[in-house]
């Protein structure tokens, strides 16, 4: 399970204002093997964290490069799944080094959707001489990517804005935050959403979620109906802010698990301003 929270204002009228606030969770098997956010290489041009699990190495699941191409991933949960299906964490990788506009290659990864696993991709261009681009695609929906127009979104394991109650409850929170946000010091928006992505509250009964996961959620429907998941083994383990603001500072904060131990965690920040 995975969740995402985002505002979009491409064209924010304060320049105290951001043009986009991210507040997302990675959930994930503790032991899988992983890399924390970092820059890919020494040109330092492309963030995110990394997975490195044997077979799908180089993979990721949220990231963005200061050409302003930003994507995040997330699964969508079905009761079986195909293992020898393609890796979905390379539809991420792919578009932060293709050329490619987010709405193009959307169109592009629809025609082979097939070829996946369930899977929701968010992809944007983030431009401030030009304004920004936010486009959305899910391989279990619609058969054409959109574009997305200035708004807040939520994004679990269904569709986009699938009523799930965990993903209304978390964007009710997510909204009641960023209300506040041109009131707040950067560090402390980025603390209250890290807060909200950590929320354990299962939210129950959910016939949505239910009917969706089948008998594949039912010995966890309590801890997967939470915002944060804590299973054994398996849960949240990376919390990941984004903040871009009206002239395109970028700063990005993941608080990630260590050792798939529940008590260690770690937190980097990055600074950047897009290049665009």
């Amino acid at each position: 399970m995975c969740i995402l929270f985002f505002k979009f204002d491409p064209r924010p009228v304060s320049k105290n204002a951001y043009r986009l606030i991210l507040a997302a969770n990675r959930d994930e098997f503790y032991n899988r093997p992983s890399k924390s956010a970092d820059f890919w290489d020494s040109s330092n041009e492309i963030l995110s964290g990394l997975d490195m699990e044997e077979g799908k190495e180089g993979g990721t699941w949220l990231g963005i490069s200061k050409k302003g191409k930003m994507a995040a991933l997330t699964n969508y949960l079905q009761p079986q799944i195909d293992t020898n299906a393609k890796g979905r964490g390379a539809l991420v990788r792919n578009f932060l080094t293709t050329d490619l506009d987010s709405f193009s290659y959307l169109k592009k990864v629809s025609s082979e959707g097939h070829l996946y696993n369930g899977f929701n991709l968010i992809t944007a261009d983030l431009s401030t001489a030009k304004g920004d681009v936010i486009c959305y695609y899910g391989n279990k929906g619609e058969p054409e990517p959109i574009f997305l127009n200035a708004g807040i979104y939520g994004l679990s394991n269904s569709l986009l804005d699938t009523p799930w109650k965990k993903l209304q409850y978390g964007k009710q929170l997510f909204i009641e935050v960023i209300k506040h946000s041109q009131d707040l010091a950067k560090e402390d928006l980025v603390q209250e959403l890290i807060k909200v992505l950590n929320n354990q509250d299962p939210q129950l009964p959910d016939p949505a979620l239910e009917d969706q996961g089948k008998e594949h959620v039912q010995h966890v429907l309590n801890e997967y109906a939470a915002l944060c998941v804590r299973c054994p083994g398996y849960g949240t383990r990376t919390n990941t802010v984004i903040l871009i603001d009206a002239e395109g500072h970028v700063t990005f904060t993941e608080r990630t698990m260590l050792n798939a131990d529940i008590n260690q965690w770690k937190t980097s920040t990055y600074q950047f301003k897009l290049e665009t």
